[in-house]
């Protein structure tokens, strides 16, 4: 059974011994050699193909070239056989850190992989790319890889139920810092004490402010995940040399909780599996059809579906108003309640416009469906007409909407709202959407079948035909793998189309 951990802020002159602290009970959970189910198994997969797909489709855009390079620029470190890169031949590898980078940005930059939303935001694929890198360095097998991702979902996805970061402008990162050491504990069989260490190194270091998603957003917001998992691994690298850290890190009266979240008098429920209970919330997650920030993903389902129903809504000259009634965060994160001047602004960057849900429906209402290229284009952004429209929409917080975001019941839990379009003539068109179509309670809920189609479609045009079959094959193998293949488990690009990617140079 599932058990609670109650978190509170301990003044120095209280006696909290670790074993009562939240980063060992963490650290008991990684360390658990729990059976990983058939089911999280098959999740698993998923969301390995996931994230090669999603990589593979921004291989030469330039954050992930930038970080690419970054990683090639650095050797293999000498204790092991090192890690691959996206896109880069299979003997061409670099120290598991820099492979982490490198790979996380390249899984984040197009912001299109899983999701888990509660008390705060995550994509808990963001675990993958280091797990991985330090599983393919020290010579793991696929079994073993396994288990480390259920532990790096689990550990994310309950701190994300429990402790909220974004209403203290705390990006969402700091839990997956502590997630992604706990996970490369449990892939190295690490002792509770030495993944305690980490986990505490990880969260202390990963602590930032959510400037890096709001305003103009920068290429930093690809980036810091990929930080996030870059600390982790050297976190854990430290704590296996026997060196400590920050403690107690979440309670302590100078603490993460006592300073950057609810202050001294706060206290979080943080549910965690018992000893001997399964690691099962990646099932929980979900990912997107749409190359989109999450909240967004139901909404291009209501536009494209009023697309087909009413072409005349796509046209300005129609419309009085569009209101979008929803949730909290995504009026006042993506929408009109941000304030940001940003989200209206035809020549944004694109981090900036996927964070937009006024010009995501703007342009999925005239276009009818959603591109993760061709919708952010400054030529598509800057049509006259989708302006027009675009500065029509709005979006209102309503209380029902937003209580159903936070709903614990999942056939409850919503992610869209409610719009209301009011047309030049007087009339009214009304609609909503609960969840996004590829939600597991949606229209049309994602399966493998799905999950590979993706990855073809994303990776054709950077893949050969044979090398899109053959990491296929290898990922759906993957609780099978040998340590030799876990090292092939990535994504190498067609000739010529890493030579046209930009190779920017730096300090290394």
């Amino acid at each position: 059974m599932t058990i609670t951990h109650h978190l509170r802020v301990h003044r120095s002159d209280e006696s909290l011994p670790r074993e009562g602290q939240l980063a060992w009970h963490i650290a008991e959970v990684a360390a658990d050699a729990v059976e990983v189910e058939a089911d999280v198994v098959d999740m698993i997969i998923n969301r390995v193909i996931d994230n090669a797909a999603v990589a593979a489709a921004s291989l030469t855009r330039a954050p992930v070239s930038a970080a690419r390079q970054q990683a090639l620029d650095h050797a293999v470190s000498v204790s092991g056989t090192g890690a691959t890169i996206f896109g880069c031949a299979l003997e061409r590898r670099t120290s598991p850190e820099w492979a982490a980078w490198a790979n996380g940005v390249a899984v984040r930059e197009l912001d299109y992989h899983d999701t888990f939303l509660a008390a705060d935001y995550s994509h808990p694929g963001d675990n993958i790319p280091p797990i991985l890198a330090v599983a393919q360095h020290v010579g793991a097998d696929g079994a073993a890889l396994v288990r480390g991702l259920a532990t790096g979902y689990e550990v994310q996805i309950d701190l994300v139920r429990a402790i909220c970061l974004h209403k203290h402008k705390i990006d969402h990162v700091a839990h997956l810092g502590p997630s992604a050491a706990a996970g490369i504990g449990t892939l190295l069989n690490l002792p509770v004490e030495t993944i305690y260490q980490a986990v505490g190194q990880a969260l202390h270091t990963t602590t930032a402010t959510r400037q890096s998603r709001k305003g103009e957003i920068s290429t930093w917001k690809a980036h810091a995940p990929a930080f996030a998992g870059k600390m982790a691994i050297e976190a854990v690298d430290r704590a296996m040399r026997g060196e400590t850290s920050p403690s107690p890190i979440y309670e302590g009266e100078d603490g993460v909780v006592a300073w950057m979240l609810d202050g001294p008098d706060a206290s979080y429920d943080v549910p965690l599996p018992a000893a001997g209970e399964p690691k099962r919330a990646i099932l929980d997650s979900y990912t997107k059809e749409h190359s989109a920030e999450y909240q967004a993903q139901a909404w291009i389902d209501l536009a494209r579906k009023l697309h087909g129903e009413r072409p005349d809504l796509a046209d300005p000259a129609n419309i009085e108003s569009i209101v979008l009634h929803t949730s909290h965060h995504t009026h006042y994160v993506i929408g009109s309640g941000a304030n940001d001047p940003q989200k209206y602004d035809p020549t944004a960057s694109r981090e900036t416009l996927d964070h937009s849900i006024p010009y995501i429906f703007a342009v999925a209402l005239q276009d009818g469906g959603w591109h993760h290229v061709d919708s952010y284009t400054p030529e598509r952004a800057g049509r006259g007409d989708t302006v027009e429209l675009w500065h029509k929409i709005t979006t209102a917080e309503d209380a029902e909407w937003t209580r159903r975001y936070h709903s614990e019941d999942p056939d409850e839990k919503a992610f869209g709202g409610r719009v209301v379009i009011t047309l030049t003539d007087g009339t009214t068109v009304e609609d909503e959407i609960a969840v996004a179509d590829a939600h597991p309670l949606g229209a049309r809920p994602f399966a493998r079948a799905d999950y590979v189609r993706k990855f073809r479609i994303l990776a054709e045009p950077v893949l050969s035909s044979e090398e899109i079959d053959r990491f296929l094959a290898l990922a759906e193998r993957l609780p099978e793998l040998t340590a030799e293949e876990v090292l092939q488990l990535t994504i190498v690009a067609a000739p010529g189309i890493l030579a046209n990617a930009p190779a920017p140079k730096g300090l290394f």
